[in-house]
């Protein structure tokens, strides 16, 4: 597909939705144009990782009113500007108002999403859809990071798989600590989520360490490990990720 691609904002024009699919180390240099558009009317639609983002982007000027809570599940990669592959036939998208309200402009851009081919559907707690995402990629990034793996070669171990599990249940915790209505058995459901990955299957995380360049490590194991300090709680695996690869490079 075929789609206008620039750097410049002053080449946008008026728009009813602004998606965000950067990085989240990527967000701060590209907070000029999503508070122009937004000053513009447009709805700020991110589907990044993590649990932060509302926080960040309100830092960087955008309305809290004109911000919408997204989580997607799909698997692409940037190959060039301008030019982004799809390696997955799974495409899921969630959206939902901050305040837990449907409103007309979830509804339609949740409709554009299915006309697209998307599995997409709008949710009344985007909250809890936001934390569930983000303890499965915050434990898997972690375990895989960790032990510069993927996902099968921990699995297959005993201490490995044990990584895993427990650096869900950190993330679990924290979630509960925080006020979010996860299911009783929302540990063993992210643990047989991690399980029928290919064993093959690396975290996005993962690979950026082996890139060499910036990772999003400080929203992901940071943030757990931050959030269960201000809960009194312990979390040793992610304190022990954000240690120990807080340099962002491997060896």
């Amino acid at each position: 597909m075929q789609i206008a691609a620039t750097d410049r904002a002053d080449e946008l024009g008026a728009a009813d939705f602004t998606i965000l699919g950067v990085k989240s180390y990527s967000l701060d240099s590209i907070g000029p144009v999503v508070r122009q558009t937004a000053e513009k009317g447009a709805a700020i639609l991110p589907f990044l990782n993590g649990v932060e983002t509302t926080d960040r982007l309100m830092a960087l000027g955008v309305p809290r009113g004109a911000i919408l809570g997204g989580v997607t599940r799909i698997s692409v990669a940037r190959m060039q500007p301008g030019v982004v592959e799809r390696r997955g036939a799974f495409q899921s998208v969630i959206i939902g108002e901050l305040d837990g309200q449907t409103t007309d402009r979830v509804t339609r851009i949740a409709t554009a999403f299915r006309d697209a081919g998307a599995d997409a559907r709008v949710s009344n707690r985007i909250d809890v859809d936001l934390w569930q995402k983000f303890v499965f990629i915050a434990a898997f990034a972690a375990a895989c990071g960790l032990a510069r793996a993927p996902v099968g070669v921990l699995r297959e171990r005993p201490l490995g798989r044990r990584l895993l599990q427990r650096a869900v249940q950190e993330a679990v915790d924290v979630a509960r600590a925080r006020g979010i209505p996860l299911a009783e058995d929302e540990t063993a459901q992210v643990v047989g989520a991690i399980d029928a990955l290919p064993p093959g299957t690396k975290p996005s995380f993962l690979l950026d360490l082996e890139s060499g360049g910036p990772t999003e490590l400080d929203i992901l194991s940071g943030a757990v490990s931050r959030y269960a300090d201000e809960a009194g709680i312990s979390a040793p695996i992610h304190d022990a990720v954000t240690a120990a690869l807080a340099n962002n490079r491997l060896s």
